[in-house]
């Protein structure tokens, strides 16, 4: 089955009930039993409820997975992805990732033995020369947050077999669209979901996707036991933004090259990082395991202060200043103070995360117009 059909019937089919070809919102809190123990296969809202069912399904069709487990954020799916490991346990993670995923990490997950150390992966070999015997997880983004760089999934999955560990890959950037780390040997795929997947700015979800049963039962457990779980309308909503991901990709990835380019040759911009540049250091690889280079971009101004950074995105007319990305709308942000800020200033500086570093998420609007949002905001 192509994409296009995939994402719109996999996974889902019409209510039995009534032939309703939209999956209903089944907005209750608990199914009535014909005695104890004796029911159509829901009990409690919490541990199961039909919409979350069919989403679970789509989701897991669309990154060719056997199982899908939703949750409430993108940060209680990674929550719960923890919980699979044991003190003394080691995350290998990348070094440019998401500002909530190494909070989490550090100022959570450390304080219950788990054990994080974050490296540059763009490279893979450099990866095996710190894998331990204490390495359970390899965790990466690619492309990265917010440094677009490229991580090899192939390469990371042969380091982790090696090792006896597993490997997940946070493919919010790329969307099921663009990239099927399963089909790349990843354990695990994990998705902010409020992101491209929603596509809409107006739902807040998570979820991971697996191959492996014993995984994939683990995290049912955990997702019932911990209560981290999507109400039935976010996935009413999440099953909605699915049919259309492929057509809103295609036009993300179109004005996203546009903007790259133009930004490239701006005499104000210092550096773009995008991922479609021939001389990007992880273009060939990207162009390897991804369908397309996807509209996230960030770049440095020549002047790299923060308030230089701050006069842009405070200039914008059509690109609006806030957190997230992946919606139809286009969004622009300062990773330093607002997605970012969690991380040390040492340790972004450290890894390039410059003080002028400026991320955009660009929209489906009229690439012309943004543009020309852009230029008059950097002018």
């Amino acid at each position: 089955m192509k994409a296009a059909t995939k994402f719109i019937h996999a996974g889902v089919h019409p209510d039995p009930s009534t032939g309703a070809i939209m999956t209903p919102i089944f907005q209750t809190s608990t199914f009535v039993q014909d005695g104890p123990g004796k029911h159509k296969g829901y009990e409690y809202a919490r541990t199961q409820n039909p919409t979350r069912t069919q989403l679970q399904n789509a989701l897991a069709a669309a990154e060719n997975g056997k199982y899908g487990i939703s949750f409430g954020s993108g940060l209680a799916a990674t929550d719960t992805l923890m919980k699979l490991f044991k003190p003394g346990d080691e995350i290998l993670s990348t070094n440019d990732l998401y500002g909530g995923t190494y909070r989490l990490m550090r100022k959570v997950w450390e304080n219950y033995g788990l054990q994080f150390r974050f490296i540059e992966m763009s490279d893979a070999s450099h990866i095996s020369q710190h894998v331990t015997p204490t390495t359970r997880m390899i965790w990466i983004e690619t492309p990265t947050n917010p440094l677009i760089r490229i991580i090899d999934i192939q390469a990371c999955a042969a380091i982790a077999k090696k090792a006896g560990a597993l490997l997940a890959v946070d493919n919010t950037f790329a969307s099921p669209y663009l990239q099927n780390p399963l089909d790349l040997g990843a354990d695990i795929v994990m998705h902010s979901a409020t992101k491209y997947i929603g596509g809409h700015s107006d739902v807040v979800h998570g979820c991971v996707i697996t191959n492996n049963k014993d995984i994939a039962d683990q995290l049912y457990f955990l997702q019932n036991a911990c209560g981290a779980v999507p109400g039935p309308q976010d996935c009413f909503l999440l099953l909605r933004g699915l049919k259309t991901l492929h057509v809103r990709m295609q036009r993300h990835c179109e004005n996203g090259e546009k903007i790259a380019r133009f930004l490239r040759q701006h005499a104000k911009v210092k550096k773009v990082n995008w991922c479609g540049f021939e001389d990007h250091p992880g273009y060939s690889i990207a162009k390897s395991q991804m369908r397309g280079f996807g509209g996230m971009i960030s770049f440095e101004l020549k002047d790299n202060t923060v308030e230089a950074a701050v006069k842009v995105l405070s200039s914008t007319k059509i690109f609006a200043c806030a957190e997230s990305l992946g919606g139809v709308e286009s969004l622009i942000g300062h990773p330093a103070t607002m997605t970012h800020a969690s991380i040390p200033r040492e340790e972004r500086i450290a890894n390039g995360l410059t003080d002028s570093l400026i991320r955009l998420s660009v929209g489906i609007e009229d690439a012309e117009d943004l543009i020309a949002d852009l230029n008059q905001a950097i002018e």
